[in-house]
């Protein structure tokens, strides 16, 4: 039984070790550069709920502008991978599903320049 406890107890681990090691590394290949121009030509469907400005207009939809360029990163990733379920869950994985990572990494980029 302690056995048992231990192999939970480093397989517990090892998954948030190995969770914060890709959430650090921000973009999920390294190689990824992000541009911001880039980003901002292939951002223009993410206007309609997010606003040019990155400030929705309907306060149902999340203000992006400014926000943490990983933390974009990753929550668009998650909506593609179905990870994310909420009310905008389905929308927003249809939105993302022709999206590759580097165009993911470029919009958040773009967004998180906004003042």
């Amino acid at each position: 039984m302690k056995n048992i406890k231990a192999l939970n107890y480093i397989a517990i681990c090892t998954s948030i070790a190995l969770s914060s090691t890709a959430f650090a590394s921000g973009n999920a290949s390294a190689s990824i550069t992000a541009d911001t121009n880039a980003g901002k030509i292939k951002s223009y469907t993410c206007q309609f709920c997010h606003g040019s400005n990155g400030i929705a207009a309907n306060p149902a939809y999340p203000n992006i502008n400014g926000q943490n360029e990983q933390y974009l990163y990753q929550s668009m990733k998650a909506y593609q991978n179905g990870e994310r379920t909420n009310t905008m869950g389905k929308m927003m994985k249809q939105q993302l599903s022709s999206l590759q990572n580097q165009d993911l990494a470029d919009i958040a980029a773009y967004y998180s320049t906004m003042d």
